[in-house]
């Protein structure tokens, strides 16, 4: 590439046949120097230099043919002979342009494909780059592009040959996705696990499963017995198939245990039928049942508390088994005057049963007076008590009577059984230092995955059969439960780490926990009134939850583990606090979650588990007399019992009258201190009796008339719209 200025004239460069001519023109028509980049991407570079030469023109010829356009004219003296000067200057151009094509053709060659992209020229005359234009032709790429538009056609027309002939089938199908309906459980459990609570799982052995393997023959054997046995041998035959020699058993050895358990329960059957024969034939205790009957009563009977130990003692509590309705506690006092030597200074808690009314089945006696008492909520073989001392008291009913002392009053051997365990041997501060005002049973079979607080005890390996609890509450609002452990071994000398259990005795308690029930259950404008607590009962269906009775009309609504409960506070529908005290409270026995309240005012209230405010509230229906006691009916959902002060006894039906009670009963001649009703639900012969304490300190029993005492048909279910229309 070559670029050349000159002055006054214009150079043209021509592409002819490999020449280059450079002529003069005298065209006024004046054209400025322009730089010309030669470079043939179609041809390549090995004909380079051939194509170079041929496109230039002969020079000569050019000048040749002005002169003869000049001779035409007649103007000679115009004409300009090319000074030798010039002519060797041009062809010293020309061989510079053959020298300077032969080196680009040898040297381009050697360079790789990705200098390609950018000419030699251009690097070695960067003047020049700037000055020409070009155009690279890359046949490679042009090819390849080539080769990929026709396979690509094959393989198009291959598969609209081949597309007929497929067919797509569902191999495998699944569901991405399978989101099954909450149920009940379920979202009771996601709004369980926000209640600051834990779960426990434990195998219920739900799938061990049996299966019947029919692989091998069953061996049979043939046996002979004879019952009863004339002989010492009672059975017989072959020891296996094999051997046909008949060998004989001996007469099976007894089971003491199961005897032990038959004849206990054959004596109770047989006491009762000779008490029954022996009612039947007194006289005297036929007209004094009769002269005892009240009007609500059908009949009749009084317990024998003329014994000569109960004298002069008055009954402070009764308490009736919620496992054997028959079964019956009753408290009797310090005595007023002197009597037995022996019981001046003890309390006496007797065993009745109702169905043998001469006398009770236990005496259970204690150095300090009894405020409270319960049985066991499975069984009634533990008694348990709380008094004033703050003393809690376990009595084992199954003990063998020769380790309790034995009095002898009259003609008649009494046994006084002493506590199995007691708490005053607790040398800690989890005992209670006021008096116990109540005693409540609670269950735990609904609950055996909570922590009883035994991990510091070595008293698990020791129990027998399932655990339940004891709470205990005293009047400065204190809650205590306690764990009742059965112990295996049983040491007669003694224990010297348990102080509170009795020689030879193998039932004993273990503190859990303890509530402060007055900072729990109720709010900082309620604690500064200092309510005191008065009653608690726990919910049969739920003994987690339990309800606690104030001074100032409150009810407090409390959970076993501290949770979160609502409504916190049970109000009776006037607003504001006044004193009023909560002398008795009780849940429906039929699981629904309803109680009753009884008031010192006279009123009484039937609350929901759920709602702040009662469903129901009867003002004036005692006439302003305080409540004693309290307490639903075993055999109807709609009616429940009241005592009053006034020895004044009120029975309500709602169905029939849900404004006043339906009838009313007054005790004549003595003041009735308690009450307590006993019955048998199961039955359908809708028996129902109130125990009535006398201050005298004689038991009557009631028999209600069949019609409060008898189920009326579906009469759940219109108690239930009943109560839904007091919403």
């Amino acid at each position: 590439m070559i670029q050349e200025e000159m002055s006054h004239q214009h150079v043209r460069t021509v592409k002819d046949k490999g020449k280059l001519i450079e002529k003069e023109e005298k065209n006024p028509r004046q054209e400025e120097m322009r730089d010309t980049r030669i470079y043939n991407s179609d041809m390549g570079f090995d004909n380079f230099s051939a194509n170079y030469e041929d496109d230039f023109e002969d020079y000569e010829d050019d000048f040749h043919d002005d002169e003869d356009k000049s001779g035409e004219g007649g103007a000679e003296e115009n004409r300009r002979e090319i000074p030798f000067s010039r002519t060797s200057e041009i062809e010293e151009i020309q061989r510079a342009i053959s020298a300077e094509n032969d080196r680009i053709c040898t040297s381009l060659p050697k360079k790789t494909e990705n200098e390609k992209k950018e000419p030699i020229v251009e690097r070695q005359y960067p003047s020049v780059r700037n000055s020409f234009c070009g155009i690279f032709m890359d046949f490679q790429m042009a090819n390849q592009r080539q080769s990929s538009r026709s396979m690509a056609s094959k393989q198009k027309k291959r598969s609209s040959e081949l597309l007929p002939l497929i067919d797509l089938d569902f191999s495998v199908s699944f569901s991405l996705l399978d989101l099954p309906p909450v149920n009940e459980y379920d979202m009771y459990i996601r709004n369980f696990g926000k209640m600051n609570t834990k779960q426990a799982y434990v195998q219920c052995n739900e799938d061990n499963l049996e299966r019947d393997v029919q692989t091998e023959e069953v061996e049979t054997l043939e046996k002979w017995t004879q019952h009863p046995g004339e002989s010492a041998l009672v059975s017989g035959g072959p020891i296996n198939s094999q051997d046909m020699s008949v060998n004989g058993a001996l007469t099976p050895k007894i089971d003491s245990q199961r005897l032990a358990n038959f004849l206990r329960s054959a004596c109770q059957v047989i006491a009762v039928l000779l008490e029954e024969d022996q009612v039947a034939t007194e006289s005297t205790w036929k007209i004094r049942s009769q002269q005892t009957s009240l009007s609500i009563s059908d009949s009749c009977s009084r317990l024998n508390t003329n014994q000569p130990f109960l004298h002069d003692r008055k009954i402070s509590c009764l308490y009736v088994s919620q496992v054997q309705r028959q079964t019956l506690l009753s408290v009797h006092g310090l005595p007023e005057k002197a009597g037995v030597v022996l019981l001046n200074r003890k309390s006496i808690i007797c065993v009745w049963n109702i169905w043998q009314p001469s006398s009770p089945q236990k005496v259970l006696i204690c150095d300090s007076e009894v405020i409270c008492c319960c049985f066991s909520p499975n069984k009634t073989t533990l008694v348990f008590a709380g008094t004033i001392d703050g003393s809690l008291l376990v009595w084992d009913l199954r003990e063998d009577s020769r380790m309790h002392p034995h009095i002898t009053i009259g003609e008649t051997a009494w046994t006084f059984r002493v506590p199995t365990f007691s708490t005053d041997g607790i040398l800690n501060s989890v005992n209670h230092t006021s008096p116990i005002l109540a005693v409540e049973p609670v269950s735990t079979c609904l609950y055996t995955d909570q922590n009883y607080g035994l991990s510091s005890f070595s008293y698990q390996k020791e129990m027998s059969g399932p655990p339940f609890q004891i709470a205990s509450m005293d009047e400065n609002g204190i809650l205590n439960m306690w764990v009742v452990v059965e112990l295996q071994k049983v040491d007669v000398a003694g224990s010297q780490t348990d102080l509170g259990l009795v020689p030879g005795g193998k039932v004993k308690l273990v503190h859990s926990s303890t509530m402060e029930l007055s900072n729990s259950l109720f709010p900082k404008d309620v604690r500064q009134r200092m309510p005191q607590t008065l009653a608690i009962k726990f919910l049969s269906s739920n003994p987690n939850h339990f309800i606690v009775g104030t001074n100032i009309g409150l009810v407090g609504h409390g959970t076993r583990h501290d949770l979160r409960v609502f409504p916190k506070l049970f109000r009776p529908q006037e607003s504001g606090l006044r004193s009023i005290s909560i002398n008795a409270i009780d849940f429906s026995p039929f699981g629904k979650p309803l109680f009753l309240v009884g008031c010192s005012d006279g009123s009484i209230r039937l609350h929901q588990m759920t709602s702040e405010y009662p469903l129901m509230q009867w003002n004036d229906s005692t006439n302003g007399q305080p409540i004693i006691a309290l307490q639903w009916a075993l055999t109807r959902p709609a009616v429940f019992f009241v005592l009053d002060a006034s020895s004044n006894v009120y029975i309500w039906d709602l169905l029939e009258n849900d404004l006043l009670p339906v009838a009313k009963q007054t005790v004549p001649s003595e003041n009735v201190v308690t009450m307590a009703l006993l019955g048998e639900p199961e039955k359908t012969n809708g028996l129902l009796g109130i125990a009535l304490a006398k201050e005298s300190g004689q038991i009557d029993i009631q028999y209600v008339k069949k019609k409060w005492a008898l189920p009326q048909p579906e009469e759940s279910e219109k108690f239930h719209l009943l109560l839904l229309q007091s919403v």
